[in-house]
């Protein structure tokens, strides 16, 4: 449970970003599946919209409203003192989340967010980890699609092997869905910035603990076909294996010498080359100014597909799991990735760092480190699945 009592602070949970596209979502999730007693409120920079919001929520009427705006230092301070567990849809992170890291690191407020950009979270823990640690605050980042069923999963899958001995993992994403707006534009901010994301990795290096006794790694795969899956394997250079490898760390269960990689699973040569094509011309357009503004506009933050496409989206995530003389087949399934499904980890990791009884942890933190089986068993409560496909 949060250290926080509840006493504490007027609200159990702030949801900031609560207009924008995924927000509304979770904020409905939250107000369909919510305990009961929750002390809850909303927050955006526009309280028309918000009270607009809160009159379409079932049971709105006892949702509090909170103004706050990214570009106003003491409103989002504000927000930190008002909540035990403070939750953000509002990116790109990296132009407009440090204030409220920092306001949560300072007092003790438990903060989570989507955020899929890794020089934001590294810059995050230099600057912010230590000072979360005196405070018991839980910094939490990529509670969505990034990276919830990528970490989980492959601690599911570490959770099937035996203990104490070297142990692989290999993940297969695959998917059906339009990916957000405030995806792209934080993927387009991270492909721009390629010497600064490498300068933040190098500088939380710096000031990590070395692992002593124990490795884990989480090296770049190369293109490949995987018969494993029955498909071409081709590596994703999201921030999910970096989440893993940080739970493999932090845990002893993940044993003496852990491996993850991490792949989209394609099941036709064509789609691969076209994949990374398509991939590799974006991160090329993102380096100039004008095609970087150009691309920006075919997809703003906010912007997402109907409900009809929403409801036909699935996505799937198989790993490999190997050590001491064990193999295992793992999978984690859902429906609309980029929408649904991460408005409902969103929501349920709030909820899991509000009222869990979870291991003491604090400073920046993985979703499995900090959450691991009760989340789990969570969104597993949620339809999202979680299974052990077969074992050799």
């Amino acid at each position: 449970m949060s250290r926080l009592k509840t006493t504490d602070r007027p609200y159990d949970l702030v949801l900031f970003g609560a207009t924008g596209f995924v927000g509304e979502l979770t904020a409905e999730y939250l107000a369909a599946h919510a305990p009961q007693g929750l002390r809850w409120a909303v927050a955006a920079r526009d309280e028309h919209r918000l009270e607009a919001l809160r009159a379409r929520l079932p049971g709105g009427a006892e949702v509090g409203v909170l103004h706050a705006d990214a570009a106003e230092p003491a409103t989002v301070r504000a927000l930190a003192e008002h909540a035990r567990v403070v939750a953000t849809t509002v990116g790109p992170y990296g132009r407009y989340g440090e204030d409220l890291v920092e306001a949560c690191a300072d007092t003790g407020a438990d903060y989570l967010d989507l955020c899929g950009e890794p020089e934001f979270v590294d810059l995050m823990y230099v600057r912010h980890d230590a000072r979360a640690r005196e405070t018991g605050a839980r910094l939490v980042h990529a509670c969505g699609f990034d990276s919830v069923p990528h970490d989980l999963g492959a601690y599911f899958t570490v959770r099937q092997l035996p203990e104490g001995v070297p142990l692989t993992v290999d993940g297969f994403v695959t998917a059906d869905a339009t990916f957000s707006g405030g995806t792209f534009a934080s993927a387009l901010d991270q492909f721009a910035r390629p010497r600064q994301l490498i300068a933040a990795a190098r500088d939380r290096a710096r000031h990590e603990p070395r692992l002593l006794g124990r490795r884990a790694s989480a090296p770049t795969g190369v293109p490949r076909f995987a018969p494993e899956v029955g498909a071409w394997a081709l590596p994703l250079p999201t921030i999910d294996a970096q989440i893993v490898r940080r739970s493999a760390t932090a845990l002893d269960r993940y044993g003496p010498d852990f491996r993850y990689r991490h792949y989209a699973a394609v099941r036709h040569l064509p789609m691969a080359l076209g994949g990374v094509a398509a991939v590799g011309a974006v991160a090329a357009a993102a380096q100039l100014p004008p095609a970087r503004r150009w691309l920006s506009d075919r997809l703003r933050p906010g912007d997402g597909p109907d409900a009809e496409k929403r409801a036909r989206s699935w996505f799937t995530v198989r790993f490999v799991g190997e050590g001491g003389g064990r193999r295992v087949f793992t999978e984690v399934s859902g429906g609309d990735p980029g929408y649904g499904e991460t408005a409902k980890m969103f929501a349920e990791a709030a909820l899991s760092l509000a009222f869990d009884d979870l291991p003491p942890t604090a400073g920046q933190v993985t979703t499995a480190q900090a959450m691991g089986d009760a989340l789990t068993e969570r969104l597993r409560t949620a339809g999202i699945g979680f299974r052990v496909a077969a074992t050799s």
